[in-house]
């Protein structure tokens, strides 16, 4: 069983999400964490890109001279209110810290991962599963996190590969979407979702509108629910 999955997020009316192109800028006055938080997540979840901001460490780990780590889930902790969840195949992110924002990190590799890397991440006191030899297995990260951690409702806040890898997959639930009153316009801006492939999965879907509310400063935050055929 996997969680259930909502897609978190705040864009421009033409769909691009990096605020810093929007015209005219957008102040949220928090309403995007104040709606994340009302979602009630046991988790969120960001793709390498978007964990690597969260890094603090600017080197990569260093070599590891003991003996071969095993490729098992390691769990630095095993609860929490809320868990911070990172996509990073080859393990590219040192992260000189256990946690976001309070909530502890759980980093989702391949078996391809260098021992130094996972050396590193258990010195961090990061916890990781494995879910896939070369690339991730995202079905499978996702059962892993449900049975191993007990989350139950994952909120997927990456960037437009993320959400885009985890829809062309057929994992997410609902769109949480809050549309701003600007325009980005730049042709092939980072969008909510960006899928590379053939988008075959895409044909399968359905949305249906579950509400719309209007909120301060003409956000207006939208609610979708997916159904896939």
């Amino acid at each position: 069983m996997k969680p259930y999955v909502i897609c978190h997020m705040i864009a421009s009316v033409d769909g691009r999400i990096l605020p810093n192109r929007w015209h005219p800028p957008v102040e949220d006055r928090g309403i995007y964490e104040r709606l994340h938080n009302e979602l009630a997540g046991d988790a969120w979840l960001v793709g390498r890109v978007t964990g690597q901001e969260f890094a603090l460490r600017d080197a990569p780990y260093p070599p590891h001279t003991g003996a071969p780590l095993p490729r098992e889930n390691w769990f630095a902790q095993e609860e929490a209110d809320a868990w911070v969840v990172v996509l990073d195949v080859n393990g590219e992110i040192a992260w000189g810290r256990s946690e976001v924002g309070g909530d502890p990190l759980v980093v989702v590799l391949t078996q391809a991962v260098a021992d130094s890397h996972l050396a590193g991440l258990r010195a961090d006191g990061v916890s990781y599963i494995f879910a896939g030899v070369q690339t991730i297995d995202l079905t499978t990260a996702l059962e892993t996190l449900h049975r191993e951690l007990g989350i139950r409702r994952l909120l997927l806040e990456g960037g437009g590969a993320a959400n885009g890898a985890l829809l062309q997959a057929g994992l997410v639930d609902e769109l949480s979407l809050i549309l701003a009153p600007s325009v980005d316009g730049t042709p092939g801006g980072p969008a909510v979702f960006d899928i590379h492939g053939e988008p075959a999965a895409l044909k399968r879907i359905g949305l249906a509108l579950e509400s719309c509310q209007v909120m301060e400063g003409g956000l207006v935050w939208l609610r979708y629910r997916f159904s896939w055929s």
